[in-house]
C-alpha cells in the first residue's frame, strides 16, 4: 500500500495487551497503515460497534465470559456488513470450521501473526466486493421493478388505446360507412341507367367490404363479447380462427361460465388471441386445443398444437415480443406463463391464481 492510503480503522477485540502489541507490531512491520481500538468487555464491544467507525472487527477466540463467536453475533446484529476476523492461539479446528460457517470472514492463528496484513487485506477486498454485489443487485431489482411498473403502464394505455379505437370505428367510420351504403342503395334503386347500376353495386360491394374490415379490425381491437364472460369470448375467438384459417379447433372448460375478475379476463383472452396468432405464423398445425379451467382456485389456459414446435432459439430472438409480452402479463397479475414445445407440437399455459372471495369483498370495500 502507498502511504497516501488511509489507515484500516480496526477494532481490536483482545484481553492480552502483549498479543495486543504484537498485532500492532506485525501490522507495522508489513507496512499496513492502521488505527486500532482496543477492548476486552462485551459491552465496551457493543458501544464501539454501535457509535465508531470501523472498517474491521479483530478478535481473540477466547475471551473473560464470552467466545469470539459470541462477539460475532453481536457484530452481525450491530454491523453485519463489516468484516470480522478471529486471531486466536489455539482456536481449534471444529470451532473454526463452525465460525466459517457462521459466516466469520477468516481466521488466523497467533503464531502465524506475519500473515496478519494479508489476511486483513483480503476480508476488506472480500467485503468490499459483497457490498459491490449486493448495491448491484438491489440496483438491478430496482430497474426490473421499475420496468415492470412501465410494461404494466404501456399494457394497460395500449388496451385503453384500443378500446378508444374501438369505439371511435363504431360510432364514426361505421356510422358515416352505414349512412354511405343507405344512400348508394337510395341511387341504385333510382337509377335507370344500367351502367350507372353496375357502378352503384360495384361501388356496394366494395362499400360492404370496408363495413366487414372495420367490424373485423373493432372486434380485434376490443370484443364486445368480452363482456358476455371468458368463455364466450374464447369461443367467439375459437370459432372466427376456424373459420379463417380452417384450422380445427376443440375447446374444453371446467365449466359453462368461467367468472373471474375483469382485468384477468382480459390476460386470459390476450394471451389465447396470441397463442393463435402464433399457430398460424409459425406451427403449421392442423388442429389446437385450448382448455380453461378454474379448478382449484388457480385460472389456467392452455392452448395447444400439433404443428412443428419452436425452434431452440425462438424465445431469445431479438424482436419475439409476443410470448415475452404474455409472460409479462402474466406476472402483473401474479401468474406465470410456461411454454413447451417439441416436434409433435407447442403448448402455452398462462397459470393464475384467482382471488378468494374475501380478497374481492376487500378489494369492493376498498373502491367504496
Amino acid at each position: 500500500m502507498t502511504t497516501d492510503t488511509p489507515p484500516v480503522r480496526i477494532l481490536h477485540l483482545e484481553d492480552s495487551r502483549v498479543d495486543h502489541a504484537l498485532v500492532k507490531f506485525a501490522l507495522q512491520r508489513n507496512k499496513l497503515p492502521t488505527e486500532l481500538v482496543l477492548v476486552d468487555a462485551m459491552d465496551d464491544f457493543r458501544r464501539e460497534l454501535a457509535h465508531g467507525r470501523f472498517d474491521i472487527v479483530l478478535a481473540d477466540y477466547h475471551l473473560p465470559g464470552f467466545t469470539g463467536l459470541d462477539a460475532w453475533e453481536v457484530a452481525r446484529e450491530l454491523r453485519p456488513d463489516l468484516p470480522f476476523v478471529i486471531l486466536s492461539g489455539a482456536i481449534g479446528e471444529a470451532a473454526a470450521v463452525e465460525a466459517m460457517h457462521k459466516g466469520v470472514s477468516d481466521y488466523l492463528l497467533k503464531d502465524s501473526m506475519h500473515r496478519l496484513s494479508h489476511v486483513i487485506e483480503r476480508a476488506l477486498e472480500m467485503s468490499h466486493t459483497r457490498r459491490a454485489k449486493a448495491q448491484a443487485d438491489a440496483e438491478l431489482a430496482e430497474s426490473r421493478r421499475r420496468i415492470a411498473e412501465l410494461a404494466e403502464h404501456l399494457q394497460t394505455s395500449i388496451e385503453q388505446e384500443r378500446a378508444s379505437i374501438a369505439r371511435e370505428i363504431h360510432d364514426d367510420i361505421g356510422g358515416a360507412l352505414a349512412a354511405v351504403k343507405l344512400d348508394l342503395a337510395w341511387v341504385g334503386r333510382r337509377a335507370a341507367d344500367p351502367d350507372m347500376q353496375a357502378h352503384v353495386a360495384a361501388a356496394l360491394e366494395m362499400l360492404q367490404h370496408a363495413l366487414d374490415a372495420s367490424q373485423r379490425i373493432m372486434l380485434n381491437l376490443r370484443p364486445p363479447i368480452l363482456d358476455q364472460g371468458l368463455v364466450a369470448a374464447v369461443q367467439w375467438l375459437a370459432s372466427g380462427f376456424e373459420r379463417r384459417t380452417g384450422i380445427r379447433v376443440h375447446l374444453r372448460r371446467s365449466a359453462e361460465t368461467i367468472d373471474v375478475p375483469r382485468h384477468l379476463q382480459l390476460v386470459a383472452y390476450r394471451t389465447a388471441q396470441e397463442a393463435l396468432t402464433n399457430v398460424v405464423k409459425h406451427a403449421q398445425a392442423t388442429a389446437v386445443d385450448i382448455d380453461l379451467s378454474d379448478r382449484e382456485g388457480v385460472l389456467t389456459v392452455e392452448v395447444s398444437d400439433n404443428g412443428c414446435g419452436l425452434q431452440g432459439d425462438a424465445l431469445r430472438k431479438s424482436k419475439s415480443f409476443g410470448l415475452l409480452g404474455l409472460r409479462e402479463r402474466a406476472a402483473q397479475v401474479g401468474g406465470w406463463l410456461d411454454i413447451s414445445s417439441s416436434s409433435g407440437g407447442t403448448s402455452v399455459i398462462l397459470s393464475v391464481p384467482l382471488p378468494s372471495a374475501q380478497d374481492l369483498a376487500d378489494a369492493e370495500q376498498g373502491t367504496t
